[in-house]
């Protein structure tokens, strides 16, 4: 429960701060870098920690994890560039690769498959606390302090999780060895690394006819191909081929990879809307975030409820729904420009992400034995880790876009650049802006955002079509502990 509340007061106290450490370093083109490079770490380790997790045990794993998350926190809280904090989040990344999918995996361990409905919506809840605190405490620190605390917070949080997993958690675990796919996941790593480059920075930093453009996606395309040629042979594939092999896991796995890019895509730009676009405070960001928090929860306590008695597939179905209605809100808020607005659609997400999350893990946990677990967990915590990366950085790539043609149309090429953006979030800056700078950038990034928010509700749908398959008798294999 530590782990959950330090993983969420991560994911939101840093997305609320975000409008402020661009505008004290600059750089605005690197911003949804600062999201990609943790999401891209945590994708590629989450596979790895999953598995060594199934062979050596959770404990000293989970402590590992722990330790490289506080070390990226610490050089984080120093970033004197958005450069050092791109790669402080990407340390920060590799520890929360073991912290997520090894606490999920702890709670299917230790409780029986009725139980383990139940304890799930009480871990939300806690993240939802913990989540409700985040964006608050990010926003007072912006507003009265500096940004630079809500890396410390972290430390506090990391030591008192990690004691109580070494006093507290005991595993008799014969520890046997096996090989550990590294290359897999080194190819892994690879491929999505220049994957999320060309999804960014295409047609803004790099042309797309242009050769380097070309040696990039045939990097992609060799990274992947080798990935899957490598898997079918390695004697312990990273993400075993079994594990898909089951209908109700393929499913939910592609379901959040979908639903992973549209919690990103609010997390990562609803600030930005309500402070570069609408004018608002960092409190009034934080508030509009908070309220998915105050969702979530909610969800996640009832659908543990919920799915004993309609199933999953009904209950992940209602989630996609409410998913669907909170894009939707997401949609019309370059109209309807309120936060109150803005709010509502958070709230609904929370509710949608809710409901989808737990019925997928649970369902999961109870589907495959227990040397199987820890890798099942980790390979959802993965796919919706995965569609966080890729998704922030395509609809990162299209914001910059837009931005980018707005300028052009308003013939300020040598004038402003799309980094000039994050001037709009300081006053005394924006002030020393052209009227016509302002505006170009302002429509800029309205017009992006409005992109964003319409490919957030083509996921949800497709994302809703995909749940409706999943299978409606489900046959468990909720094999005994090993631990």
């Amino acid at each position: 429960m530590l782990g959950m509340f330090l993983s969420a007061i991560e994911a939101t106290i840093v997305a609320t701060a975000m409008p402020s450490i661009v505008a004290d370093l600059n750089d605005f083109s690197l911003y949804s870098w600062v999201f990609s490079s943790y999401l891209l770490s945590s994708s590629a380790t989450v596979l790895i920690f999953g598995k060594l997790a199934d062979i050596f045990g959770r404990r000293s794993v989970y402590t590992i994890g722990i330790l490289t998350f506080l070390i990226g926190s610490t050089l984080a809280r120093f970033s004197a560039s958005m450069q050092m904090l791109i790669v402080s989040r990407f340390i920060q990344g590799v520890g929360a690769g073991a912290l997520m999918p090894i606490a999920t995996t702890i709670v299917g361990d230790i409780y029986t498959k009725r139980e383990r409905a139940k304890i799930q919506g009480y871990l939300s809840s806690v993240w939802g606390i913990s989540a409700i605190l985040g964006p608050l405490i990010g926003a007072f620190f912006v507003d009265f302090l500096n940004w630079r605390y809500v890396f410390w917070m972290n430390i506090p949080l990391g030591l008192l999780s990690m004691a109580g997993i070494l006093i507290f958690l005991k595993e008799n675990i014969k520890k046997e060895k096996q090989p550990v796919d590294y290359i897999g996941a080194a190819l892994m790593m690879v491929g999505v690394s220049a994957l999320m480059y060309i999804l960014v920075e295409g047609g803004v930093g790099i042309a797309w006819l242009s050769r380097q453009m070309a040696i990039l996606f045939a990097i992609v395309l060799a990274s992947f191909a080798l990935f899957f040629l490598y898997e079918k042979r390695v004697q312990e594939p990273i993400m075993p081929a079994s594990i898909w092999e089951y209908r109700l896991i393929k499913i939910a796995n592609i379901a959040s990879f979908l639903t992973g890019m549209i919690l990103i895509s609010v997390s990562s730009y609803l600030p930005m809307f309500i402070q570069g676009v609408m004018g608002e405070s960092a409190i009034i960001a934080g508030f509009s975030l908070t309220v998915m928090s105050i969702g979530w929860p909610i969800a996640s306590t009832v659908s543990g409820s919920l799915l004993l008695k309609i199933g999953y597939r009904n209950t992940s179905f209602a989630g996609g729904v409410f998913l669907l209605i909170g894009t939707a809100i997401f949609v019309l808020l370059p109209i309807i420009q309120h936060y109150m607005w803005a709010g509502a659609g958070s709230f609904f997400i929370g509710v949608g992400m809710g409901m989808t999350s737990t019925a997928f893990i649970v369902a999961i946990q109870s589907t495959v034995p227990w040397d199987k677990r820890g890798s099942a967990t980790a390979t959802n915590v993965f796919m919706r880790s995965i569609g966080s990366a890729l998704g922030v950085a395509m609809l990162g790539g299209i914001l910059n876009n837009r931005i980018q043609k707005k300028i052009v149309e308003a013939d300020m090429e040598g004038t402003v650049t799309v980094d000039a953006v994050d001037r709009l979030l300081d006053n005394a800056e924006m002030a020393e802006l052209s009227l016509d700078a302002v505006e170009a950038l302002q429509e800029g990034l309205l017009s992006g955002l409005q992109s964003v928010y319409i490919g957030m509700g083509i996921i949800a749908v497709i994302s809703l079509a995909l749940i409706s398959f999943m299978p409606k008798n489900e046959n468990n294999t909720d094999e005994s502990n090993g631990g």
